[in-house]
């Protein structure tokens, strides 16, 4: 059983800056990717930010310049660092890795529970 738990979650007014967290636990054997995703009301759920364990990153056009992300893979934590929020960052922010069980070889996607992130103009 494994799980990604979120947090950092909250308001925050345009221009300020805000910090997510996520950490994995249980029987975990290996962890590919890390990232988060993040879904706005009436929208779908879209790619904010990944990071492989070899430390690669991907970003949304949206959020380049402004988010960071980063991992600790001897923590299995994955972080997101928002800087000068918009409005329009606005949405449940989830968690996404992907991994494998010492009972199984093979990686699945696993989801945390969601933050909200609020961003006032």
């Amino acid at each position: 059983q494994v799980q990604l738990v979120e947090s950092g979650g909250g308001l925050v007014h345009a221009g300020g800056s805000l910090r997510l967290s996520c950490v994995a636990s249980g029987s975990i054997f290996s962890i590919n990717t890390m990232g988060w995703y993040r879904q706005a009301p009436g929208k779908q759920r879209e790619l904010v930010a990944v990071t492989t364990s070899g430390g690669s990153t991907n970003y949304a056009d949206s959020v380049k310049g402004r988010f960071t992300i980063s991992r600790d893979n001897a923590k299995n934590t994955v972080c997101l660092q928002m800087n000068s929020a918009k409005p329009e960052d606005t949405a449940v922010y989830y968690c996404n890795a992907e991994m494998s069980q010492y009972d199984s070889p093979w990686l699945e996607a696993y989801w945390g529970q969601g933050t909200q992130v609020t961003v006032s103009s």
